[in-house]
């Protein structure tokens, strides 16, 4: 078959003004297309200034540069959603244990790991009835911790994780759920007895060689209730001059958190609280209890329990034996105080809403448990002397 011939003259030229691209880069969203295409431009070039003109062939080259024209502007295309959309979840937090720590508060994969093996058997009834299907479990229990650890608002947690609010509060209200269930009323239901205490006593510990249990009490801050005056009144704490709950927290001598009551109003006594919390009911003849000064409950105490406080000061000044006690004490007493710190770095106890007091109980007992997969509280003290 001969091939078709038409006059060079029939075929429409581009002019030729200052923005023609014929021999120049283009440029098309940042994307530069390679030399090769110029190449292609002046094969058409050369095959137009000629006589006569092969048509199939033309055609094969302008559709050969167009491809390469889709091909480039397709891979920068590519390369640019990859950048925006590089997801947050536990998978690319998982390579990085100082990144997963800041978000979670545990100190690595490692225990990540073990925490939601713990709990990927446990039974999960959704707060809201229908189950979250799209965002896998260990990304739900992602979620529930950076939640507790920075309190970000739910807007922020389902822009991360591309989903909607609500999913963002069924994730976070049912996981703190399970993990009240299982870390709190699961391993922390008593408190270890002395002998086991005995087994890992620090060297601080050591002149209150049958201490059970070290307890102090913390206040976070509450929404004032203008609802009941009863309430706005007994949540009213003089010490911290604000509403308050008040609870009761006891750690072993190896700095673990073994003992959280419930909340109380922030105007309860620590004698009434320690009475009510179910404390002593744990006790036996023989157990010492360390303690501030301002728990006067020796009163209370079941028979053979006794108490240790720092001496009150009664005279002048204290004796050189009453300092040596006071310091003695002083030692063994701060860490129950440290533990507390611990607490207190997780922002969502830093204020509870009215809309949270359901939850504030379990929320406080689940971070208490928390603290306990961090690292060691008394080797901590141990490493830095």
């Amino acid at each position: 078959m001969s091939k078709e011939i038409i006059p060079i003259e029939s075929i429409p030229q581009k002019p030729n003004d200052s923005n023609s691209m014929d021999y120049e880069v283009v440029r098309n969203d940042d994307v530069v297309v390679h030399e090769d295409v110029l190449d292609l431009s002046i094969k058409c070039k050369s095959v137009i200034s000629s006589h006569t003109v092969d048509i199939p062939h033309i055609t094969s080259i302008i559709q050969e540069s167009e491809n390469y024209y889709l091909k480039k502007e397709n891979e920068a295309m590519q390369l640019k959603l990859s950048h925006l959309s590089v997801s947050f979840n536990y998978e690319n937090l998982s390579q990085n244990n100082e990144l997963l720590q800041s978000y979670t508060g545990l100190p690595n994969n490692e225990i990540f790991m073990c925490l939601y093996n713990l709990l990927k058997n446990a039974e999960i009834h959704y707060h809201f009835q229908w189950k979250v299907e799209g965002i896998n479990r260990q990304d739900q229990l992602l979620i529930t911790l950076m939640k507790l650890r920075h309190n970000f608002p739910h807007f922020d947690l389902a822009t991360r994780f591309k989903c909607s609010n609500g999913t963002i509060t069924n994730i976070v209200i049912t996981w703190i759920n399970v993990l009240h269930n299982v870390l709190f009323l699961q391993c922390m239901n008593k408190i270890p007895s002395r002998h086991k205490n005995q087994t890992c006593l620090p060297n601080c510990f050591k002149p209150f060689f049958n201490c059970r249990i070290i307890i102090d009490c913390t206040e976070i801050y509450t929404s004032v209730s203008w609802q009941s005056m009863n309430i706005q009144r007994d949540t009213y704490s003089n010490y911290k001059h604000r509403n308050t709950w008040k609870i009761l927290l006891g750690i072993s001598p190896n700095g673990v958190v073994t003992f959280v009551s419930n909340l109380f109003p922030g105007s309860t006594s620590d004698k009434i609280i320690t009475l009510k919390s179910g404390l002593l009911d744990q006790l036996v003849p023989g157990d010492l209890i360390l303690a501030d000064k301002g728990f006067l409950i020796r009163d209370i105490l079941p028979p053979g329990v006794s108490l240790n406080l720092p001496p009150f000061l009664d005279t002048p000044q204290f004796t050189p034996e009453q300092v040596l006690q006071t310091e003695t004490i002083a030692k063994a007493r701060i860490h129950v105080e440290r533990a507390i710190q611990r607490i207190k770095c997780y922002s969502i106890l830093n204020f509870i809403p009215s809309k949270m007091l359901k939850q504030a109980e379990q929320i406080f007992k689940v971070i208490a448990a928390l603290t306990n997969l961090q690292h060691p509280l008394i080797q901590e003290v141990q490493d830095k002397m």
